[in-house]
């Protein structure tokens, strides 16, 4: 029996889920879901990453121990995978005792072969990354990626010999071009490691420093880098948590490792090179994906514009979120979440292409036979053919993951039977006595198309797919296999149908108003602080001492501004103001925000300003007070 394996990332117990969790989750479904009705056997793995610092510490500020504190936040993503109908096979915790065996097991085997070592080390840590950085890559003593401080540490480590695989790696990916997927992403390693020798990777920390990991077999002082535990998760699930079928089933190398574009380097280089350093297989393919912003902006919590998925399913239900996911973008690129868009595609595609069609179909065949569906008179070649030939191309896109094609593909099936209707006109047909058996022939045709229609949209859209199957009289479940069984008449004659619920209903501009409200009266009832939380923000007098536009932006303003102390702080108002007319002005700055990077250039505070880009006006103050004055 031919095998599908396909993961996603292990999702981090600290994270809230949002909808990049939702996405790659959703992704590997649809794919579990496509195999699973080819006839394959399907493993679908998905789980959390619970050890490392960051659990370790939010356990204690929560008076918690580690193992408690992610016992309660996994239901998080449990509820959530459940809520989107996910059909996953297994569910890996790094904290399952066969899962730490497994990492110590090829712990030992590397080190037993010399693929690791201990050494002294010197370096820049990052303790929200958990990531050591060399004197090159720290940017003004803070992190190249979050950008907050680093601290020096200098101990003695283990280090996986990762930079002797640089080439074989490099030669590895330009002779398999379906290994990293998209393009642009197979293009930027690539890139990485032609421009970049590549070092050895620290495995271990202390655990004077970390006791929350898993403890390497070979020097009880120290436990595991968070990663190196997180990624030898995909081998270890199929030690024991893969599901059984008929016959043994080796269920290494993986099909498809589907994660997000920050984590690429860690799964095509890490992985890869600890992989190659154990002499087991690569998996075919590892495909990372990009952001998703919200009406053009990142999401963020500072912004409150952070997509929750458990709000969009109760707002819109699960199918139809599921299916703007991969109908709204090419899976690849960066795609942008608004509620018109959803709504749009909601009305557009789902209730007047597809719902519609359903509808008025069953209603026909209802009135104009009431005694039952239909034999038909002959078989309608060209529509039979355009529906048997979607399941190949189907297979065909989804096997590089374009599911957009897919998509598209399958709603040329919903358009053919649309014109086929409108260009038959079955209500005029049922006016001519001598016309029933064509009648009876455009209904049933059209029917059976729906039913190929239901089919495919099934790894898509599960549920709406069952309650379509239903409308048109198949009560029987969608099963394993059924791919290979497809055949134009499958649909029996002679059913009596049910008369049709709307499939997709419309969502009205009045509705979605109040939806829009209740949300946003949701929020500001959220947003409510207490006069402690709002005491934690330090706001002082500045006075703007230098100020010049930043190379690129138009409206980005480097500052200088004294504070107490001299601070540089860069603000978006350069479409209101030139950088002449902020020298010397007074000014409020939220002095105790946490650095932020904007364009390459770090930012250590913020100006208070309302309005939009063009009509902005600053905070200022109508008399003078000496900079670093507190504002209560």
């Amino acid at each position: 029996m031919e095998k599908f394996y396909v993961t996603t990332p292990i999702y981090y117990v600290n994270d809230v889920p949002h909808i990049g969790h939702a996405y790659t989750t959703v992704a590997a479904d649809i794919l579990a879901r496509f195999n699973r009705l080819s006839g394959k056997a399907v493993f679908f793995l998905t789980g959390t990453d619970e050890h490392g610092q960051k659990v370790q510490k939010a356990a204690q500020q929560r008076g918690l121990s580690p193992k408690e504190h992610a016992d309660q936040m996994v239901v998080n993503f449990k509820n959530l995978w459940k809520k989107l109908n996910i059909s996953n096979d297994a569910f890996i915790r790094t904290t399952d005792e066969e899962h730490k065996k497994v990492v110590q097991e090829v712990l030992m085997k590397l080190y037993e072969k010399g693929e690791i070592v201990k050494r002294p080390y010197r370096g820049w840590y990052c303790t929200p990354d958990e990531r050591f950085w060399t004197d090159k890559e720290i940017e003004d003593g803070r992190c190249p990626d979050c950008g907050r401080p680093v601290e020096e540490i200098e101990e003695d480590n283990y280090f996986f010999l990762m930079s002797k695989y640089q080439d074989a790696l490099l030669q590895y990916i330009e002779k398999n071009p379906g290994y990293i997927l998209p393009e642009t992403r197979k293009n930027e390693v690539i890139g990485f490691l032609k421009s970049n020798p590549l070092g050895d990777l620290c495995i271990s920390r202390p655990k004077k420093r970390l006791s929350w990991g898993v403890e390497l077999p070979f020097d009880r002082d120290y436990v595991t880098y968070v990663w190196f535990d997180a990624l030898v998760n995909y081998y270890s699930a199929t030690k024991y948590l893969a599901p059984r079928y008929e016959g043994e089933i080796d269920w290494w190398p993986a099909n498809h490792h589907i994660v997000g574009k920050d984590i690429l380097t860690t799964h095509a280089v890490y992985w890869s090179t600890m992989l190659m350093a154990l002499g087991m297989p690569l998996p075919e393919n590892i495909f990372a994906h990009g952001w998703w912003t919200v009406e053009g902006r990142k999401m963020s919590k500072s912004l409150g514009n952070v997509v929750d998925p458990f709000e969009v399913v109760d707002t819109y239900g699960a199918d139809p979120f599921r299916y703007f996911l991969f109908r709204e973008v090419t899976f690849g690129l960066d795609g942008d979440f608004s509620v018109d868009a959803i709504v749009g595609r909601i009305n557009s595609e789902l209730a007047n292409d597809l719902g519609n069609l359903l509808s008025r179909t069953v209603s026909m065949a209802r009135k104009y036979f009431k005694e039952g569906l239909p034999e038909p008179r002959q078989r309608e070649e060209e529509l039979a053919s355009l529906a048997l030939g979607v399941y190949e191309k189907l297979r065909e896109h989804l096997s590089v993951l374009a599911y957009h094609r897919a998509l598209d593909e399958i709603w040329s099936l919903v358009n053919y039977i649309n014109k086929y209707i409108d260009t038959n006109q079955p209500w005029a047909l049922a006016k001519e006595p001598e016309k029933r058996g064509r009648l009876a022939t455009v209904l049933y045709s059209s029917l059976e198309g729906l039913r190929f229609i239901a089919l495919y949209l099934y790894p898509f859209m599960p549920e709406a797919s069952e309650r379509m199957l239903k409308t048109i009289g198949v009560d029987e479940p969608v099963k394993a296999g059924i791919y290979r069984e497809l055949k134009w008449g499958g649909l029996k004659s002679g059913l009596v149908l049910s008369k049709p619920e709307p499939l997709f209903p419309r969502i009205e501009k009045k509705k979605k108003q109040e939806d829009t409200e209740k949300v946003e009266g949701e929020k500001q009832k959220d947003n409510l602080i207490s006069i402690d939380e709002f005491a934690r923000v330090e706001l002082r007098v500045g006075k703007v001492l230098e100020a010049e536009r930043i190379e690129g932006s138009s409206k980005l303003i480097k500052l200088q501004v004294d504070v107490g102390e001299k601070r540089q702080i860069v603000a978006g108002i350069g479409k209101a103001y030139s950088p002449e007319e902020l020298l010397g002005k007074n000014v409020v700055v939220v002095f105790n925000l946490k650095p932020a990077r904007l364009m390459g250039v770090e930012s250590q505070g913020m100006l208070l300003a309302a309005g939009g880009e063009k009509s902005l006006s600053i905070v200022t103050l109508e008399k003078d007070i000496a900079p670093g004055t507190r504002v209560k």
